[in-house]
């Protein structure tokens, strides 16, 4: 596993994801709104403005919606107020926050200060401008810098507490009670958050690293928020800066497209400690904080005029709006945040859409317009876990704005095939459901674990595919982290061999493993190719899988299995979350299944399955080999109660989960490759949302033909769609194609010609030639990196040097 550098230790997100869906109020107009009047004093004007993104500012508290969220807030404030400690001799403000000296507890004791002071300065609660609580709230505040926080104290622990956690909810708290802070006070506070977060460029306790992504953008709303405090020019000016590094010169700036690192890139990739596919939190993170400083300075003498903010406005249809389904952040976006028992996919999915409505306030009419449609859609179809019952009092008078307007429509699901080239993710989008894949390579990280967090996530980005379903929307979200098989994650092939917890110390680290070849092409964003070359953290086992997804089919096909350390492999077809007391139907070949708890049963042979409520599973024959003849399916099924507890995957200070077991049942479907095998293979077809009479009828009529599955090739050929698709892991040829190297090919031929799409997901080649089957008359269009010699079997030259595994496309006649 590698480690960042000494005292590098990854950052808590709770804090902040709360905070940002808890943003920026006040709309904003086309060029920000007008410039508060001459005589108005321009701090006191920002700080109103930043209290507003924290309490909503006005709203009618009999709305029933309001009503609600209201309730939550006073709830919590008021729990956190009752256990509050005010004794002289107090050691800490809580007793499960003890001692309050540990950055973990000081840095969680401000945020719940941050809760009980917005329930204070929020109407209709029962702390609303209680003299009490203002009392008790300035005594807390100097018994924590006087203990924990102050300029006096160095730094220990995970960095993230001193520099973000803790100063951010010590900034908003200050400005909820600035007319109640005594002015010397307030100094000291303002004092120790300039010690720790001097500005947004630089981490405090490595002085040499520069900030990227998220925390950069946390750090500049910080830098912000101390600034109008301090009543500090020169220190708001560095906040706006610190969004587009003007201190070097835009390196490192949040507003241009990265293609290495942390940031956005152009092809709607996220990327954060350097090598962790990161939208679903820090990316997230990122999009809220600068939307909501962006949000703060605007009309000021500060604003943000950054012409490249239009990176922030294209990564919401690029980066964020293929992941989300139905209102749910993908977990294969999420890191080792899957491993958080509060911060389920709804939760995170919620936190995404209060960002990209935040941002639309100030957006362009036509982006607005787009995205506001896009989060009504999302808000309808969400029932199981509704928005308006997940974000607080700001966010809901922005959704509100948006549900209740007839003339915006409610977009549908969106659909088409994405690949994340830059961080080896791929999404392929259906009407009626999703189905995405996590990749891993040299480049990008299998795992992220660390303190105390994700522990269970080896399997994680060995090719885990996840099918989400519009009727279940809760497949990921109820319990399943805490309950699944972590060695049976769907689409993966393990070693069955024990494995040890990870992360279990502090700091963060991830797992790159030492493959090459991780992703693929989509053709007429519609159709995709893929290919992951696996070559297992401490285990002999090397396969080389590959995935080609189609209208209503994801076919999946994997061959040169091999291992040697005497344990058995086995590929996961399925995992799927049946909740507390499900009893869906299996059928096999037709002849259902029984559905007691702790059935299982070996189905060598089987020709297709069907799982009720999600779909059918086709087992085709395989391509035979010249010394051996095609594979039958080693199908195995188990239905079987897990229980598990959140805490033996998170034992994080602030996001370590409980100790209250959890019971779910799952339905497995795996095949068995044996004790070490040599040379295995396996086929397999997914149908989501395909009835068992659909099924059988896929199964009998096979549309499409597995062509190659070998360690040279693995092809496929869909004749109804006039599609051709191919992954080379070497020189060979394969559904009529011949290729000069390694490289995924997809070719569709229509009556209106053919379009073709190349990569070299393994990024290994400079220049690959590529022999047709048919004869090629013209070229209609042609990427500048691909050249044709027309012909009976037309040559295709393409340049894949420096393309990063991205697609090469040509339109062809």
């Amino acid at each position: 596993m590698r480690m960042p550098r000494s005292g590098s230790t990854g950052p808590r997100r709770r804090t902040i994801l709360t905070a940002s869906a808890a943003s920026a109020f006040l709309p904003l107009v086309a060029g920000g709104p007008a410039r508060a009047a001459s005589d108005a004093d321009p701090y006191d004007t920002l700080l109103a403005r930043a209290a507003a993104q924290l309490t909503g500012g006005d709203f009618d508290a009999a709305d029933p919606d309001f009503a609600a969220a209201l309730k939550v807030l006073d709830t919590q404030a008021s729990a956190w107020w009752r256990d509050l400690d005010r004794s002289a001799g107090r050691t800490a403000l809580w007793a499960d926050l003890s001692p309050a000296k540990e950055p973990g507890n000081f840095g969680q004791s401000y945020t719940r200060l941050r809760t009980i002071a917005t329930a204070w300065a929020t109407p209709g609660t029962s702390l609303s401008d209680s003299a009490e609580a203002a009392d008790a709230l300035l005594e807390a505040l100097r018994f924590l810098h006087a203990d924990a926080y102050n300029t006096g104290r160095p730094e220990s622990g995970n960095w993230w507490f001193w520099e973000i956690g803790a100063p951010r909810a010590l900034m908003d708290t200050c400005v909820l009670l600035r007319e109640k802070i005594p002015a010397a006070d307030l100094a000291k506070y303002v004092s120790t958050v300039a010690k720790f977060v001097p500005d947004p460029d630089r981490r405090t306790n490595i002085p040499t690293l520069s900030e990227t992504g998220a925390n950069r953008a946390d750090k500049a709303v910080i830098v912000a928020l101390r600034g109008l405090l301090a009543r500090d020019a020169d220190t708001l000016a560095l906040a706006r800066d610190g969004l587009s590094d003007v201190r070097d010169k835009g390196k490192n700036s949040l507003f241009t497209y990265v293609t290495s690192g942390d940031g956005f890139y152009e092809d709607g990739s996220f990327v954060q400690h350097g090598s962790v596919a990161y939208t679903g939190t820090y990316g997230s993170v990122l999009l809220g904080s600068a939307g909501q400083l962006i949000a703060l300075l605007a009309g000021s003498d500060w604003a943000v005029t950054d012409p490249k903010t239009s990176v922030l406005y294209e990564a919401v249809d690029r980066t964020f709006s293929p992941v989300v389904f139905d209102g749910l952040m993908m977990d294969a976006l999420r890191g080792r945040a899957t491993s958080r028992e509060k911060a389920p996919d709804h939760k995170d999915g919620a936190a995404a859409l209060t960002n990209i409505l935040q941002l639309a306030d100030g957006a362009p009419a036509a982006y607005a317009a787009r995205w506001r449609a896009l989060a009504k859609g999302w808000i309808r179809r969400n029932t199981s876990h509704p928005y308006l019952g997940l974000v607080g009092i700001p966010a809901i008078a922005r959704a509100k704005t948006v549900v209740d307007d007839s003339s915006i429509p409610a977009a549908d699901r969106l659909t088409g095939h994405f690949a994340f080239a830059d961080m080896d993710r791929v999404v392929h989008r259906r009407p009626g459901w999703a189905l995405t894949l996590s990749l891993s390579s040299k480049r990008i990280a299998a795992y992220e674990a660390g303190n105390g967090e994700n522990q269970h996530g080896w399997y994680t980005g060995d090719g885990m595919a996840y099918l989400y379903d519009g009727d279940d929307l809760g497949q990921f979200g109820d319990g399943f982290w805490a309950t699944v098989d972590p060695y049976r994650l769907p689409g993966t092939t393990v070693d069955t061999r024990e494995r040890a917890d990870i992360g279990t110390g502090g700091g963060t680290g991830t797992y790159l493993p030492k493959n090459a070849v991780a992703g693929g092409a989509v053709l007429d964003g519609r159709y995709g190719a893929a290919a992951m070359e696996l070559m297992a953290q401490g285990s002999t086992l090397r396969a080389r899988k590959a995935w080609f997804f189609l209208d209503n089919a994801v076919v999946a096909l994997g061959a040169g299995i091999t291992a040697s350390d005497g344990r058995a492999i086995e590929t996961v077809v399925e995992n799927r979350n049946l909740h507390e007391s499900g009893t869906p139907r299996l059928t096999v070949d037709g002849r259902r299944q029984p559905s007691h708890t702790g059935w299982s049963a070996s189905l060598p042979g089987a020709d297709w399955a069907h799982l009720e409520g999600t779909g059918g599973y086709v087992f085709p024959g395989q391509p035979g080999h010249p010394d051996r003849p095609a594979q039958p399916a080693r199908l195995h099924a188990l239905r079987e109660e897990r229980t598990g507890t959140w805490r033996a995957i998170n034992t994080g200070a602030d996001t370590g989960g409980s100790t209250t077991p959890l019971t779910r049942r799952y339905l497995t479907l795996w095949l068995d490759h044996g004790v070490s095998p040599a040379s295995s293979s396996y086929a397999y077809v997914l149908l989501p949302g395909a009835s068992a009479a659909a099924t059988a009828v896929w199964s009998r009529s096979r549309p499409v033909r597995i062509v190659a599955n070998s360690a040279t090739a693995q092809a496929v050929e869909a004749r109804r769609d006039g599609l051709v698709a191919a992954h080379f892991w070497q020189p060979g040829s394969a559904a009529g194609l011949t290729a000069s190297g390694p490289c995924t090919v997809i070719v569709r031929r229509g009556g209106d010609g053919m379009s073709l799409a190349v990569a070299d997901p393994g990024r290994t080649g400079t220049t690959l030639t590529l022999e047709l089957p048919f004869p090629v008359r013209k070229v209609v269009r042609a990427d500048d990196t691909v050249t044709v010699t027309p012909g009976r079997r037309a040559v295709v030259t393409v340049r894949v040097a420096g393309s990063r595994g991205h697609t090469h496309t040509a339109q062809l006649r």
